[in-house]
């Protein structure tokens, strides 16, 4: 399964520089440009359309299209609905984003709304938001990972994304220290990444970019693509501790884009630690 997984992904990963796809991303403020960057440094193109005026003309427009609700605000909500209905009536892959899910009734019923009216290709998040997403219990620390779900495993993780994928009919990731990637039949856990990751924001946010932008390019194959994307981000926060870890959180964080910069299928086929789970 690995190896056919890597060279599915690798594929992606080459359509993505082929293609170019056009990732339209209403996404949160605090990490809006890193996410615009690392989808360009994957090789996609972004594009930020967050009013209510264009999000679902630009949607339409795109070859994938972003959720994220890491600063949620009422005027926004409307947006996202708006342009994940015309990404759906288009067929275009829609990844999720519930930063924070379970932390507020505002988020909480955002993310119902959203995953009620709205079909997923791809939703990405650490335990506790995706075991929300799921229907289970879960303890919000604010958009952190609780210390309650960080301490669970990864057997937690892989149960989380399965069930949150079978119940939505799509692939769910769960990403922190072990990542499970499941679309409800099939799990894998990816062992890449760095401790450095977690001192920095934007790690989660950007890696729901790049999962975009991979299945922009997967012709339906999202499993690959959220494999991909998570096996890209994980493998650059790698890359990225060994050439500015030492020199403190500020180099890191500009160094996970020239790690992003450096993921080719080759890179993905040597350094991806992935199990089956």
């Amino acid at each position: 399964m690995k190896e056919d997984l890597l060279q599915r992904a690798g594929a992606v990963l080459r359509a993505v520089r082929k293609r170019r796809p056009l990732v339209h991303q209403l996404t949160n403020y605090v990490t809006v440009n890193d996410c615009a960057n690392a989808t360009l440094a994957i090789g996609a193109s972004p594009i930020m359309a967050d009013d209510i005026a264009e999000a679902a003309d630009i949607a339409a427009l795109a070859s994938a299209v972003v959720l994220n609700i890491g600063t949620l605000n009422t005027r926004t909500v409307e947006s996202m609905l708006a342009a994940g209905k015309a990404a759906n009536a288009r067929g275009i892959p829609v990844v999720l984003d519930p930063v924070g899910a379970g932390a507020s009734p505002l988020r909480n019923r955002t993310v119902e709304r959203l995953l009620k009216e709205i079909r997923f290709a791809a939703i990405r998040g650490n335990l506790s938001e995706i075991r929300f997403v799921a229907g289970a219990q879960a303890a919000a620390k604010g958009v952190d990972v609780s210390d309650a779900d960080r301490e669970s495993g990864p057997q937690a993780e892989r149960e989380a994304a399965a069930r949150a994928a079978e119940r939505f009919g799509c692939v769910a990731a769960v990403t922190g220290a072990v990542d499970a990637v499941s679309d409800g039949k099939r799990a894998v856990f990816l062992r890449n990444g760095s401790p450095l990751m977690a001192g920095v924001t934007g790690t989660g946010c950007m890696c729901s970019a790049l999962v975009a932008s991979f299945c922009g390019a997967a012709d339906g194959d999202f499993f690959a693509a959220a494999a991909g994307g998570t096996l890209s981000m994980g493998i650059a926060g790698e890359l990225a501790a060994q050439a500015a870890g030492s020199r403190g959180l500020g180099s890191f964080h500009a160094a996970l884009i020239d790690g992003i910069g450096k993921i080719t299928p080759q890179v993905l086929a040597e350094k991806a630690k992935i199990d089956e789970a």
